[in-house]
């Protein structure tokens, strides 16, 4: 069984991507990736990086219409399943 991906390692893998340290605090599962500061290159970075990461491949139309931490994370974790 696989361990659920959770907010706490999406905000680490933006962290890392962005060397950002800071506007991940709060409650932000619920935030546009947009209104976040992450745009489409971002998150495309993000998104190799959680598939080489899990060995995961993610459907790209699923992964843009994932425009929130929340849908990411639950993306995510339903092709872990």
């Amino acid at each position: 069984m696989s361990t659920l991906f959770t907010l706490e390692d999406l905000k680490r893998i933006l962290r890392e991507g962005s060397g950002e340290t800071g506007g991940l605090d709060g409650d932000i599962l619920d935030v546009e990736f947009e209104a976040l500061g992450y745009e489409s290159l971002a998150l495309l970075e993000t998104t190799g990086r959680i598939e080489r990461e899990l060995g995961l491949k993610l459907d790209e139309d699923s992964v843009a219409a994932a425009n929130t931490p929340r849908a990411l994370v639950e993306l995510v974790n339903a092709h872990q399943r």
